[in-house]
């Protein structure tokens, strides 16, 4: 195993000689790209098909709440999270080969984190004034419905308007879904 030392020496090597990706490596990362993308796609047809069947509200939901995970390990590879020069060159390099802009909607995190800090914000919520009636199951119907001021959604998702819904606060993912079908088709091309 490398030191520390080694590994911070050909990280920078890396960074100032490759742009951030070795070139014989760069088919790792558009294979790793298109598994992430792939597999959002696949779970973004099986929340549309669950919606168009009436499949259960539960499966439904999970279906879009996976197709957003896939969504966030793609947000890793091009905009890494991480404040080291390499994952950040890395990143800049991945954005140019797949022409994801810097306002693309996979930078933006917040259903993401919504979504991997669910337990934390329930406990930030339900230290509110909770009143009405309480809807804690998955659900799917119009993202307008969580906008009753009586009521309290946890979790519901519009396919119509490709909304997701989260203790009451409304993501649209819609322009996610078609940043990840461009960048699946391309890194098919890619292949």
């Amino acid at each position: 195993m490398l030191d520390k030392p080694e590994l911070e020496r050909r990280a920078k090597l890396i960074v100032t000689e490759c742009d951030g990706i070795q070139p014989i490596f760069i088919a790792f990362y558009i294979e790793a790209i298109y598994y992430a993308a792939e597999r959002a796609e696949v779970a973004f047809a099986n929340f549309a098909e669950g919606a168009k069947l009436a499949q259960s509200a539960s499966a439904t939901v999970a279906s879009a709440q996976e197709a957003l995970g896939h969504a966030a390990a793609l947000s890793r590879f091009f905009f890494p999270v991480e404040k080291k020069a390499l994952p950040r060159a890395r990143g800049a390099r991945l954005r140019q080969l797949f022409a994801v802009r810097n306002n693309s909607p996979l930078q933006n995190r917040e259903l993401r984190n919504a979504i991997e800090h669910f337990d934390e914000r329930l406990d930030e919520y339900l230290l509110g004034d909770i009143a009405g009636y309480i809807l804690p199951s998955p659900m799917v119907e119009d993202s307008d419905f969580a906008d009753e001021t009586l009521g309290h959604v946890f979790r519901l998702v519009d396919p119509k308007t490709k909304t997701f819904v989260l203790l009451g606060k409304k993501y649209p993912f819609g322009p996610m879904h078609d940043e990840i079908t461009r960048i699946a088709e391309l890194s098919r091309a890619m292949r």
